[in-house]
């Protein structure tokens, strides 16, 4: 992104620009890239409604579309999801798309647990 599409703040940030908030989870998270087959593991670190961010070196180009599953103590997480933007070395920002109802009463329920 250029920089005029950042906010003003120092350089800006993704947060910035997110429309819903993130909160603080650490959990184990694997995606696929169905077209290439390319798998990865890594952590979440962030979560939010709409999507995570992905800490992993290997990043995959912005907007590439994949498959994430990321699991807890309380059950895992799986929906479909698109790369927003990538750190090369430090991880992707993530949003979550076409996730199924059952899954999105799961992530409901982990961020219900993590606004407390």
């Amino acid at each position: 992104m250029s920089d005029s599409s950042a906010s003003s703040g120092a350089g800006g940030t993704h947060s910035e620009r997110r429309r819903v908030p993130r909160y603080s989870l650490i959990a184990t998270a694997e995606i696929i890239e169905p077209s290439s087959g390319v798998h990865l593991s890594g952590r979440v670190s962030e979560i939010g409604h709409s999507g995570c961010y992905f800490d992993v070196l290997n990043v995959l180009p912005p907007k590439t579309r994949l498959r994430i599953r990321i699991s807890r103590d309380q059950g895992s997480f799986v929906s479909e999801a698109q790369v927003i933007y990538a750190q090369e070395g430090m991880g992707m920002g993530l949003v979550f798309v076409n996730t199924a109802p059952d899954q999105i009463a799961i992530l409901d329920s982990w961020l219900a647990e993590l606004h407390s």
